[in-house]
């Protein structure tokens, strides 16, 4: 069961929807606001149930200037300190250790996220859009461990992906989820599949 949640980032409240199960957790990002990207969107309602599943402690938020958050879209730059603030929400609630997870735009704001203290913290994206946006900037991310797009994605092309991840973590995952386009239309169940498979993975993975 999840329940509404509100934090401070840079004098913006924002609100946010909190599923609390064990210690771990993960912030949960969502598509393009500018586009109509918010936290109800299907594809992070899919990844934030898969992480339930799994047994995680969620929190899903809707980015500054997006439905009821206060503010306005700011390039993506306030947008990552909306998600450090998220990280910091759970963390000060006693959640960890915290990772990463979203939804294209999403992916974009969390591996920009990813520096200085963030450098390690695991990480999954959904359709990181790299033929939409410019992903120059991110060079390295040490705690990436998994990938995953559709076959017909255009703006997460997995060719372009699979180029671009050994750049980013040459350990991650890559997965392609066979006929499924940007939206995954009528491939939700199987997202929600295939990333909770790759979590036992790599919770196996990291137990070893």
């Amino acid at each position: 069961m999840e329940h509404e949640i509100h934090f401070t980032s840079s004098n913006c409240r924002l609100e946010g929807r909190l599923h609390t199960g064990q210690p771990q957790a993960v912030v949960i990002t969502h598509p393009h606001s500018l586009y109509g990207g918010n936290m109800h969107n299907p594809v992070v309602a899919a990844i934030a149930h898969g992480f339930q599943r799994q047994g995680y402690t969620t929190l899903r938020f809707n980015f500054r200037g997006v439905e009821g958050s206060q503010g306005r879209y700011d390039e993506g730059i306030g947008e990552q300190e909306d998600v450090r603030q998220a990280v910091a929400y759970l963390e000060q609630h006693g959640f960890g250790p915290v990772e990463l997870s979203g939804y294209s735009f999403g992916t974009w704001v969390n591996a920009h996220c990813a520096t200085g203290h963030f450098a390690d913290i695991r990480m999954t994206m959904v359709s990181p859009p790299t033929a939409f946006m410019d992903f120059r900037g991110v060079r390295h991310l040490p705690g990436l461990a998994l990938a995953l797009t559709g076959s017909r994605d255009d703006i997460a092309p997995p060719e372009m992906l699979q180029r671009m991840i050994p750049l980013w973590n040459p350990e991650a995952e890559l997965e392609v989820l066979p006929g499924a386009d940007h939206f995954f239309s009528q491939h939700l169940e199987a997202l929600g599949t295939a990333l909770e498979s790759a979590l036992v993975r790599i919770g196996a993975a990291l137990s070893d």
